[in-house]
């Protein structure tokens, strides 16, 4: 046992689960697990809280978690549903009282830069978000905390994005490719949470057979999957199509190691 757990606070794809305006079998579900905010986490260890990710649906994933302490939010990489929540950790830097680090890698820091330009004006305006923005690079482990990460670079079609080894747990989403080097990092991992968009082919994301592919060739004793579309089908029913070892995730999961 490592101490560490993870809160999968959102397993749904850019567009969310059910998606505005659908009236298809999933997004009409009565089943709370077809019910996906978009895809963030939570880890913990010890004394230290850190987010993965900062989508727009953010401020309702903090609640629902009952978060009352973030050390620091790290980020995979910079589009929309991965950071367009961050304006909500006002409240962290008003019970806290101080900027909450990001750690990102220069790019993704671009983009926050460019996206929250009225956080890093000289003049500030009052109550605006405190950021700390903070490089990390494939490769090279950081630490906050009690917990120590190891980024990994995969592909996203062709952007790169940052899963993470913590522990024996590995976090990848947004990918549809990931190479050997990197999943000679991910071997023995207890846990991967893998990205599987939907069953049919897509340019920038893991179907679910090729997510099921890649789970076994990083062989963690147990794989679970997020960043899912309303297009993959019931909670329920895609569940019981899933090899052992292998489950869908959902919003609220909470797994320790």
């Amino acid at each position: 046992m490592s101490g560490l757990r993870i809160t999968l606070t959102g397993t749904g794809t850019s567009q969310g689960v059910p998606m505005i305006a659908c009236n298809c079998r999933v997004c009409t579900s009565t089943d709370a697990r077809d019910k996906r905010l978009r895809t963030a986490a939570i880890l913990q260890k010890g004394a230290t809280t850190l987010a993965i990710d900062a989508g727009p649906d953010f401020r309702q994933q903090m609640l629902r978690a009952n978060i009352k302490k973030l050390d620091a939010i790290v980020f995979t990489h910079e589009h929309k549903d991965h950071l367009a929540g961050l304006d909500d950790i006002r409240a962290f830097n008003y019970f806290q009282g101080a900027a909450i680090p990001l750690y990102a890698t220069p790019r993704v820091q671009e983009a926050i830069r460019r996206e929250f330009s009225y956080v890093f004006e000289n003049s500030k305006y009052p109550g605006i978000p405190q950021m700390e923005l903070r490089d990390i690079h494939p490769g090279v482990a950081f630490s906050i905390g009690d917990l120590t990460l190891l980024p990994l670079e995969v592909k996203h079609m062709y952007l790169p994005v940052m899963g993470f080894r913590v522990d024996n747990l590995a976090y990848i989403t947004d990918a549809n490719f990931i190479s050997g080097e990197v999943i000679s990092h991910l071997k023995g991992t207890q846990l991967l949470v893998l990205n599987a968009l939907r069953k049919e082919k897509h340019p920038s994301h893991f179907t679910l057979q090729e997510a099921i592919q890649m789970a076994e060739q990083i062989g963690a004793k147990r794989t679970c999957f997020t960043h899912l579309s309303h297009q993959m089908g019931l909670h329920a029913e895609i569940s019981t199509e899933l090899p052992a070892g292998v489950e869908l995730g959902y919003d609220g999961l909470c797994i320790s190691l």
